[in-house]
């Protein structure tokens, strides 16, 4: 029938437990998949080049499908930060275990890599903290939900100049994100419009949003990453870009390392493409593997960094961008990498000035700052 599947999958989620001494421990299911599947799949395609070539298609393909299905059924999951932390470690372990002991790479550049490494985690883990989330008083509740009606009301009669207000049905959907309509109440002057959220029943100032997953507004809201199983806003933008670029530069350090030992005399392009003495021994063979695995993710984080950066230098969000592509409000540069709606662009330096700038400054509360 249909959802018997899925039913059944959300039962043996809830069984899965670990005894402890206070109680049976829940495992989180998406953080098994990673540590048991990566070690297998990778010493699998070491075997032979054509399993190579099989696992490491296929795996993004399981990778993406996955991001769909949980983006689709509106579900934060850990299996994408097990992933990514998991092989982080895992390639690292490969490195020392298989690529040191051959005596070409030397005590520095291990140092070197092991700090690249540490200083992405100490990024990552002041990412992982609060985005910018807008606080929700009881009290400021109490009062949106006496304040407003709780049916659809039209005109002007009431103070409410051609807006709809209602409940937590009030917002609409733009691509699973809640809009909540604008709001002009009877006491305030005319022109200060602001941006209410159904959602949380809160006002949102000036480029703030609601993600689906964290169910919570967040302040200058870029996107929803699920690498970090957390949203991307005001508050940890600047550590998710430096994650990124420690990330980007030690991946490719490492790569660079592993390829200079197990294809020498060849420079890094090449040898990544044409290694003849890659599968003469198991050993050999499962650093190669690992390095095209890091090549694949290092190829896709870094598109994610470009985009990134070309947001900044825009001075526009992922969140904007995407409503500015839906309302055919932005202008489509450099062959579509990125959309500028043209509001918040100030030129190059201004606007990497104001990203660097995120979070060091209480947010605005003035009227020309609420949408």
């Amino acid at each position: 029938p249909p959802g018997a599947l899925e039913r059944i999958a959300d039962t043996v989620a809830d069984r899965v437990r670990v005894p402890w001494f206070a109680g049976a421990v829940k495992v989180n299911v998406s953080l098994v998949p990673p540590l048991v599947l990566l070690p297998v799949f990778l010493h699998v395609a070491a075997l032979h080049f054509l399993l190579g070539l099989v696992v490491l298609t296929s795996l993004p393909v399981v990778v993406l499908w996955y991001y769909y299905l949980t983006h689709r059924r509106k579900e934060r999951t850990l299996f994408f930060l097990s992933l990514g932390l998991f092989s982080l470690g895992y390639m690292y372990y490969v490195f020392l275990q298989e690529v040191v002991p051959r005596g070409r790479v030397g005590y520095s550049q291990v140092v070197a890599l092991t700090c690249g490494l540490i200083l992405m985690l100490a990024a990552l883990s002041r990412a992982k903290k609060d985005p910018g989330y807008l606080p929700i008083p009881a009290s400021d509740v109490k009062s949106s939900h006496q304040g407003l009606p709780n049916k659809s009301v039209r005109g002007s009669s009431n103070g409410l100049h051609g807006v709809t207000v209602s409940g937590a049905a009030g917002g609409r959907a733009v691509n699973g994100e809640a809009k909540g309509y604008s709001r002009m109440s009877a006491g305030e002057p005319e022109g200060v419009k602001k941006d209410w959220c159904a959602k949380c029943q809160l006002v949102r100032p000036a480029r703030a949003g609601h993600c689906r997953l964290c169910g919570r507004c967040v302040r200058r809201l870029d996107h929803h990453c699920v690498w970090i199983n957390s949203c991307v806003g005001e508050q940890n933008h600047q550590a998710f870009i430096l994650a990124l670029s420690f990330f980007m530069l030690t991946s490719v350090y490492g790569i660079t390392l592993t390829l200079h030992t197990v294809c020498r005399d060849r420079t890094p392009f090449v040898a990544l493409f044409y290694c003849p003495g890659a599968y003469s021994d198991y050993s050999s063979a499962l650093s190669f593997t690992c390095v095209w695995y890091c090549a694949i993710v290092t190829a896709g984080m870094g598109y994610i960094l470009l985009i990134q950066l070309l947001n900044i230098s825009y001075n526009v969000t992922e969140r904007e961008a995407r409503l500015a592509l839906r309302d055919n409000t932005g202008r489509r540069l450099l062959g579509g990498l990125v959309i500028d709606t043209g509001q918040y662009n100030r030129g190059f330096l201004c606007n990497w000035g104001h990203f660097l700038s995120l979070g060091s400054s209480p947010p605005q509360h003035s009227a020309e700052d609420i949408v």
